[in-house]
């Protein structure tokens, strides 16, 4: 790798001390660094052109967020923690030098990481990495959901929402709400309900080839239902009662470079213990 994007989460580094620093030892090690501080701006932007590499400085957010943005490009992401508890992001901020070091010799490992497509009665198509979470929009209320898988009916969830999950997501809200902690690499789709009013609700695990349907029915007392589908904590679609959205595994991947050698368990113990 010799030339790299910087997307930077200018919240985190407002005053851009970590994204110049970065930009630095590039440039003295002979490589190129294009900085793109507006997220937005990573697909539109000339200077993403024959790019090997983007460095997201932020958190996981924050690379959720440019995986979304650079979904059409073949740019794989490599996240450097600004933020707190980073399962996305893995190289710390103190440790960039070493980083770049090993991208600049060609020392990592490039991941496929699964996505999520969510289609809803529209057409309209989206993409998560990490989840699409089916919460309420609005007031404090209970929310029925009902799930099919395959087209076949499940059950019908009396909750805040539910969470459909990838191995990559499993480590986000999934993990909040109860759910499993997934190898990232695996191939598995994750169904979490959100505060289920049951005391027998648990996760469930499905094969990548299923196809999850959420449909909204009527509330309890049988008025119409306002929920929102949100994917990678960013982007919202409105539905409402009588609305499904189908998801399933995405044809579309995302890139992430590995430089750490160390195996899932590993890292997730030293996360777990920073926790």
């Amino acid at each position: 790798m010799k030339r790299f994007c910087l997307i930077t989460n200018e919240s985190k580094d407002p005053a851009g001390v970590v994204t110049n620093k970065i930009t630095d030892i590039i440039k003295k090690r002979g490589g190129e660094a294009v900085c793109v501080k507006n997220e937005e701006k990573a697909l539109t932007d000339r200077g993403t052109d024959g790019v090997d590499c983007a460095l997201v400085l932020g958190g996981d957010g924050t690379l959720l967020r440019a995986a979304g943005n650079m979904l059409d490009s073949d740019i794989p992401l490599l996240g450097i923690n600004l933020g707190t508890l980073g399962y996305l992001a893995e190289v710390e901020s103190v440790c960039v030098e070493e980083a770049v070091e090993k991208l600049l010799k060609d020392e990592f490992v490039r991941e496929e990481r699964m996505m999520l497509s969510g289609r809803v009665m529209t057409g309209e198509e989206r993409y998560a990495l990490n989840d699409i979470v089916i919460s309420r929009c609005g007031s404090l209320q209970i929310l029925n959901v009902r799930i099919y898988v395959n087209d076949r009916f499940l059950h019908d969830y009396c909750a805040d929402g539910v969470i459909v999950a990838t191995p990559t997501g499993s480590t986000g809200y999934n993990l909040s709400a109860g759910g499993p902690i997934v190898e990232p690499s695996a191939r598995l789709l994750l169904l979490t309900p959100i505060c289920p009013h049951t005391l027998n609700t648990r996760s469930i695990v499905f094969s990548p080839e299923d196809e999850i349907t959420v449909e909204i029915p009527k509330g309890k007392d049988g008025h119409e239902q306002v929920v929102e589908a949100n994917f990678d904590g960013s982007n919202t679609v409105t539905l409402r009662t009588g609305d499904r959205i189908r998801i399933r595994q995405s044809d579309r991947t995302t890139g992430i470079v590995r430089l750490n050698t160390e195996s899932f368990l590993t890292v997730l113990h030293k996360k777990m213990s920073e926790a």
